[in-house]
């Protein structure tokens, strides 16, 4: 070894002994040469396939006694080799700031060379002022909390993943059962473990993760973190300007205007069109955006006068808003008198003077959305005639599937499931996903002719229904194009229901080029992985009652992944019954630790407790996938089946 290799600490090689175990299942003491890539992987020192190619031929020739295999400490030695060899090209960055853009740039061997990103300082210190406030008492929060928005520490609080799962149940209560979050005696690989729960959840309720990884956040790379951020902390914000989660907003509709369009709408358009109700009510102006228009201050003086609490209820505090701050020439300081009428309704977050007279749109937005969610000020009786209108909720498998299209970036993202799908535009970009191909020069796209725009949404439903038949083999008797148009929810979900099967499938398929997998080939794969480590759950299908208990998702995972489970949190039914609200416990703890052994599970709690065999599929067969993927090729069976999904 180089004399002038770096040193390895002693917390460094505790980690690299973790990841060696990983790979190292029979406890050999060794692992075999085509391992080593998956190894490096394990170890957070991912290198590119060419790389590990050479590093193999090397040691290879080197090997004395010729077995092909890796010890422990030959592998210290090649990590401690490549460490010291790479130290001084990764990551060199240069920052620049020009009117609050930084810029940075890497141009190591790992990342692409002379790529150059970008983000706003305006978007980082809203973002930690928000957090800092969100999450001030929580404990496992202590360590980060609060963070000074002056510096880069937003960027480093994410790295041991603590923050972005609490950040994503700030935002979707319950989404992570925070047993399964590592909080103490942190290393790399229970950091990164944190990390990959984070971004599997951030994926399931609905956040684009597709081109970051645990790597990108532990390293603090900015434009992806705030990304990140922004995206989680939107979905909260955006919770409850739905119409079936707050009723009183019937009372938007405008005159001639349907109850179905106003409920198509999407939370931006359902935010401008709060605003203006209140400033029509104010006898003032409208906007037509959260950028130009409210430049002046004049709109958020207007609007806030007209939230602000009123009444003579014990639990309301009455508020009179100072309105002189409009006299004020400066645009800034007029901004800052505002906000300090904000802070009074306790919503000053997000922007500050600047932000609000330079236009800043996306931070103007979340704090438009902030001030509805603290203060709607929207009456239930006021509804324009509709008083018995009973607004139906979007249905749990509706909520899965959108949030599972927009995981994966679809654009126009998608805010309500089949209005959002009726030109089929979102339909088709999912083909490509699950590596359908798409003739776009078939695709008719927006904007669509003031004559005839009906007809072409319906050649582009017409080209899905037939590419769904005719290409993908999907089951779509009795389906045409005219119903995904129309927005019929059978059909629409029927469809959908077979795009996220196979894309559910594509992580088997990618492991070998044979047999088609089915529910049975899944079934068989999860009852023999139980018995030979020797567990006692086996199922007979994925409508087995048994699921409801959680009991064998919880089990194959402690089979694929040892040591993941804490079985004190598990509950087992001794008197072969089980209290309901036990299995929802069990449920919610087996659905984080599918996602935080690295499992991109989309289904819910309630899919196990209530044993939706459509939803339960995917648990497993994500399993098989990983499960699969886990286990090195020497260890895996000598009659492995090679699965497709053609």
């Amino acid at each position: 070894m180089d004399k002038h290799a770096t040193q390895i600490t002693r917390e460094d090689l505790e980690d690299l002994r973790e990841a060696f175990n990983k790979i190292d299942i029979d406890n050999s003491g060794y692992v075999s040469d085509f391992e080593l890539q998956e190894l490096f992987r394990e170890a957070r020192f991912s290198l590119p396939g060419y790389q590990v190619r050479e590093i193999v031929e090397t040691f290879v020739a080197g090997d004395t006694n010729k077995d092909e295999k890796i010890s422990f400490e030959e592998f210290v030695s090649i990590y401690q080799d490549l460490k010291s060899k790479t130290l001084s090209e990764t990551f060199r960055k240069t920052i620049t700031r020009k009117d609050g853009i930084r810029s940075f740039g890497g141009t190591s061997g790992i990342s692409s060379v002379g790529t150059q990103h970008s983000y706003s300082d305006e978007e980082k210190v809203a973002f930690v002022n928000w957090i800092n406030k969100a999450l001030a008492k929580d404990p496992d929060c202590r360590h980060l909390l609060p963070m000074n928005p002056d510096d880069q520490s937003l960027f480093t609080s994410v790295r041991d993943g603590i923050l972005l799962c609490k950040m994503i149940n700030l935002s979707q209560p319950d989404t992570i059962d925070e047993r399964v979050i590592n909080t103490r005696k942190l290393t790399t690989f229970t950091m990164t473990e944190n990390l990959v729960l984070a971004l599997n959840s951030a994926s399931a309720i609905g956040c684009t993760v597709v081109n970051i990884d645990a790597l990108d956040l532990m390293v603090g790379k900015p434009h992806l973190v705030l990304g990140l951020f922004w995206q989680i902390i939107k979905v909260g914000l955006f919770a409850d300007i739905e119409i079936s989660r707050n009723e009183g907003m019937i009372c938007l509709l405008t005159e001639d205007e349907s109850l179905d369009h106003l409920m198509s709408l999407s939370p931006e358009e359902l935010l401008l069109r709060w605003v203006n109700y209140h400033l029509h009510n104010a006898g003032t102006h409208s906007i037509a955006n959260f950028s130009e228009d409210i430049k002046d201050s004049r709109a958020y003086f207007h609007l806030l006068d007209q939230i602000a609490p009123r009444g003579e209820r014990d639990d309301y505090m009455n508020f009179k808003i100072e309105m002189s701050g409009m006299n004020e020439h400066d645009l800034n300081q007029r901004a800052e008198l505002m906000l300090q009428q904000a802070s009074r309704l306790d919503c000053r977050q997000f922007v500050t003077a600047q932000d609000v007279t330079s236009g800043n749109a996306k931070l103007n937005l979340a704090f438009v959305a902030n001030l509805f969610n603290t203060h709607p000020a929207l009456q239930r009786g006021d509804l324009n005639g509709l008083e018995d209108a009973r607004l139906e909720p979007e249905s749990r498998e509706e909520k899965t599937f959108r949030n599972w299209m927009n995981s994966l970036g679809v654009n126009p993202y998608v805010n309500h499931m089949f209005h959002d799908l009726c030109d089929g535009l979102v339909i088709l970009q999912l083909y490509e996903k699950v590596n359908v191909p798409v003739n776009w020069k078939k695709v008719n796209q927006p904007p669509y002719p003031a004559l005839g725009t009906n007809m072409k949404k319906l050649e582009n439903c017409n080209y899905a229904v037939s590419l769904g038949k005719n290409v993908a083999h999907f089951s779509l008797v009795g389906i045409g194009g005219e119903n995904l148009n129309e927005g019929s929810p059978m059909h629409t979900l029927a469809l959908v229901w077979q795009l996220m099967t196979r894309y559910t499938l594509m992580v088997l398929s990618d492991l070998g080029d044979g047999e088609r997998v089915g529910e049975q080939i899944i079934l068989n794969w999860v009852n023999t992985t139980l018995s030979q480590t020797h567990k006692e759950s086996q199922i007979s299908s994925f409508r087995d009652l048994h699921i409801s208990t959680s009991l064998p998702v919880i089990d194959l995972i402690d089979a694929i992944a040892p040591r993941t489970v804490k079985w004190d949190a598990v509950t087992r039914n001794q008197s072969g019954v089980m209290k309901t609200a036990d299995k929802h416990n069990n449920a919610k703890y087996a659905i984080s630790l599918a996602r935080k052994i690295g499992a991109r599970v989309y289904a819910l709690p309630d899919d196990l407790v209530e044993v939706n065999p459509k939803m339960v599929l995917t648990i497993f067969a994500c399993l098989m996938g990983h499960g699969m993927k886990k286990i090195p090729a020497s260890k895996q069976p000598a009659n492995k089946k090679k699965y497709s999904i053609k």
